[in-house]
């Protein structure tokens, strides 16, 4: 089991614990529920023995081989609510848990959630006791459905309460938060350009005691200038349709990598200067598009897309990461020089695309219709109402909780998914429309690495390609680029690249050879030839529009050898880089310069006689054994090698630029 860091706390404190409140309005209250937990499993005979924990929680973080749990368990706390609540909504969010989610309160049943990366929000108005202490108990299952996308994935489901959860409590006529979790305020971008901006700002109501009243929208700058105003009537409210206020305003400063400007929109309820609720939220104004280039635009400019794949754990702590962990993860990949990160399966933490607004990187949030390439027996969709309908509902709940970050730039479909058994291209093709129809600004996107009609569904698509690993040579990418130049049909198609297979520093190898099926052999050194062969292709070929890494960092799979996929490009403790980390930071880093010996894992040398390869961002790096210079060629953008390097016992090797303000050393020996 696995638990975030805390502090023991005495039961009688626990049993008595009050809220206490972190973010107030006028009209609402939010406050942190996640201390004073107790958790035990679900075949446990009770919980007296229960342990007790802090969340983010989850009970899968140590990766061990074989060891991957799929269970049920309960979570339990209780609260007091405070008698003067009476009258007021209450309501309870969840940032996330995985994959099932039920809720009790006082022991009545409240409603389920299906689904583990997405928010969601129960009302429980109807089942506290005010005044009195109210009992939670939480049931969590990560275990194998078949009505819950994924069905197959290469990430572990690791199971648990893994974001924090809050107590909201109302008015009793509010701004919805009951309206897929969000805000209950999405700001609808129709037209944009330098000239002026233009939309729909849709406002979900949830007001029980009337049935009209007036809507508020304004707009303000970073400076505190109000750019739009406007009030509607609103009758006939209703859960299901939104009060729409149309907006327009000229010379907006626009959202783009480079000037990353946003604007509060202020939506009041009733009467403006006393209103029964308000919400704020944060957006900002872009418009996306690919070009006859076949490029990325954001207003209009191309955009190099540099790309990563980001997976949802870390060593230690699985999927209940916190906020400064993410901090930490954005930051290496900023270091690294990417623009750009795909959320693989699901959505990461909101706070993550609210550091990706104000850092100006696009994001791709994909939704969980993907499947593991390695368990070729592994089912992807059942043409079930439950699961057809589980997957529109995640789509749902992920565009609508996303919909205002403007560096959210596109829609993932699918991942991997192939075409046997039920006919899956029709379901894709729905998601699709639905995509669409809940989101008039951003395009769609898809990971394949397949062939046919998947590939001409979504608006974009990103080409898996592997070839050089366990099969043909790496050469072959090559080849492949004049394909899909020269197929007419394939030529129509919006393209991207994706790539990148395991590397382990310690995995060493006298001899690169191809990767085997079921190897548990993953020399670092194969993993960095195919990323300096593939990146060097792929940029002289220019006809991709995004470039996309598997992965950033390493995550735990099950189906994989030692219960790791290893492609990422920083190991599963998310602080120690591979080589490969240092290559794409010579070529993408332009802010600050790189200059590192690869190959630095493999201190103790069979042979005397060695290749050095050298990434360096700054020009002709001198390259020194045992303090006597080397000769190095240039095979690549960033890239030097010296051949044939003498080590013999301990053996010093150092780089550096002509003025040595940029150093790096290794000790090899044999």
């Amino acid at each position: 089991m696995c638990r975030r860091p805390h502090f023991v706390l005495l039961l009688l404190a626990m049993l008595l614990s009050t809220l206490t409140s972190y973010a107030a309005s006028p009209n609402r209250d939010s406050y942190s529920l996640n201390d004073n937990w107790r958790f035990y499993y679900a075949d446990a005979a009770d919980g007296a023995n229960a342990d007790y924990i802090t969340l983010p929680h989850t009970w899968n973080c140590v990766v061990e081989e074989g060891k991957y749990l799929r269970t049920s368990a309960n979570y339990l706390r209780e609260v007091e609510i405070p008698a003067d609540w009476q009258g007021r909504r209450i309501f309870l969010h969840f940032g996330g848990a995985q994959t099932v989610t039920e809720l009790f309160v006082n022991g009545r049943y409240v409603g389920e959630h299906h689904g583990g990366f997405t928010a969601f929000i129960f009302e429980i108005t109807d089942f506290v006791r005010y005044g009195e202490r109210n009992y939670l108990r939480v049931v969590v299952s990560n275990s194998q459905r078949s009505d819950v996308l994924p069905l197959s994935t290469d990430l572990n489901l690791m199971g648990g309460i893994y974001r924090d959860v809050e107590l909201i409590t109302a008015p009793r006529n509010i701004i919805s938060p009951l309206y897929y979790a969000t805000e209950g305020v999405l700001v609808e971008q129709h037209e944009v350009s330098a000239e002026s901006v233009s939309g729909t700002v849709r406002v979900y109501l949830s007001t029980p005691d009337i049935d009209h009243t007036t809507v508020t929208m304004r707009i303000v700058d970073e400076e505190g200038y109000e750019v739009t105003h406007r009030t509607v009537k609103a009758t006939k409210i209703s859960p299901e349709r939104a009060v729409e206020i149309p907006f327009e305003f000229m010379n907006p400063s626009l959202w783009s990598p480079e000037r990353r400007t946003m604007y509060n929109v202020e939506v009041m309820l009733g009467d403006e200067k006393n209103p029964i609720d308000k919400v704020v939220v944060k957006t900002g104004f872009r418009s996306i598009k690919i070009n006859d280039n076949n490029r990325l635009c954001i207003n209009d400019i191309p955009v190099d897309v540099r790309g990563v794949s980001m997976p949802h754990d870390r060593e230690g702590v699985g999927i209940a990461i916190s906020h400064e962990e993410l901090t930490a993860d954005i930051n290496m990949v900023e270091d690294m020089g990417a623009n750009a990160i795909r959320s693989l399966v699901g959505p990461h933490a909101d706070s993550l695309y609210t550091m990706c607004d104000n850092k100006g990187l696009l994001v791709w949030i994909d939704i969980p219709l993907t499947r593991s390439e390695l368990s070729l027996s592994d089912i992807v969709y059942y043409p079930t109402p439950a699961l057809r309908n589980n997957g529109f509902e995640q789509l749902r709940e992920i565009i609508a909780q996303n919909y205002n970050h403007p560096s959210v730039v596109m829609w993932g479909l699918f991942s991997l998914v192939w075409q046997r058994g039920d006919d899956v291209i029709s379901y894709i093709g729905e998601l699709n429309d639905m995509a669409h129809s809940l989101d008039v600004s951003r395009p769609t996107v898809a990971c394949s690495n397949g062939d046919g009609a998947i590939n001409f569904i979504t608006d974009l698509v990103v080409l898996r390609q592997n070839v050089g690993w366990m099969k043909g040579s790496i050469e072959d990418v090559d080849i492949w680029c004049e394909q899909l130049r020269s197929n007419k049909t394939w030529s129509t198609l919006h393209y991207g690249v994706s790539y990148g297979e395991a590397g382990v520093r310690g995995h060493n190898t006298e001899l690169l050879e191809r990767a085997t099926r079921n190897t548990r052999h993953f020399p670092e050194r194969r993993q960095s030839e195919m990323h300096e062969r593939y990146i060097e292709q792929i940029d002289q070929e220019g006809i991709f529009w995004g470039v996309w890494l598997d992965n950033m960092f390493d995550y735990a799979s099950s189906h994989r050898a030692y219960g790791m996929n290893f492609a990422g490009m920083v190991d599963y403790s998310h602080s120690r880089p591979k080589d490969a980390y240092y290559l794409y930071r010579a070529r993408w880093n332009s802010s600050s310069p790189t200059l590192h010996i690869a190959d630095r894992g493999w201190k103790v040398r069979r042979d005397t006689l060695h290749t050095i390869d050298v990434y360096s961002s700054v020009d002709m790096p001198v390259l020194e054994v045992d303090n006597k210079s080397v000769t190095l060629r240039q095979v690549g953008k960033c890239h030097y090698r010296a051949d044939s390097v003498v080590v013999r016992g301990r053996t010093t090797i150092r780089a550096y630029d002509a003025q040595r303000t940029h150093k790096d050393s290794i000790t090899l020996c044999n």
